[in-house]
């Protein structure tokens, strides 16, 4: 057996979830401060067993961290925008997205592809306060050559992605 076929049945193997470690993190996704002990009641295993499973998740890089989602509504951001990126040169885009961390209200940052490289998701207190984000933050980056924001009205649903196996 060559060693590229061992890497590859190793990590198949490695990265493999089975029935007990998708029940975990179903109930984990739908709330992840489910107690170790409750959950173990639930699906009807060790509570010793729930702790190891939630550590090789953790490990493998399955589960990142439990947090708290924030309405951003209820602390007075009234919009939501995403914008789309165009960069003069896109081998700046790493220093590009680098300056977008440092604008607090853009949450999240994607590269996508087409005519825009970057994608921002903006909340603002209001529509002056993201034209002022979008004109004398994203705007005024050295390598920004220009912009398209949509406003969102709302957020219809978010979740995580569907733990499934892949036939390959």
């Amino acid at each position: 057996m060559s060693c590229f076929i061992f890497y590859l049945i190793l990590n198949m193997k490695k990265n493999q979830l089975d029935p007990i470690d998708i029940r975990i993190l179903d109930e984990l996704t739908s709330d992840a401060r489910i107690p170790f002990v409750q959950l173990a009641k639930k699906l009807k295993v060790s509570n010793t067993l729930v702790h190891q499973r939630v550590n090789k998740l953790r490990e493998e890089g399955i589960l990142k961290k439990a947090v708290f989602r924030i309405n951003p509504l209820k602390l007075g951001y009234q919009t939501s925008a995403y914008t789309m990126i165009i960069i003069r040169n896109p081998k700046a885009h790493r220093e590009v997205e680098e300056e977008l961390k440092k604008i607090p209200e853009i949450v999240e940052c994607v590269n996508v592809v087409g005519r825009y490289e970057l994608m921002a998701k903006i909340y603002a207190r209001n529509n002056r306060h993201l034209r002022d984000i979008i004109y004398e933050k994203i705007q005024t980056i050295e390598e920004v050559e220009g912009t398209n924001t949509i406003m969102s009205f709302e957020t219809a649903f978010s979740r995580s992605v569907p733990i499934t196996f892949f036939d390959e």
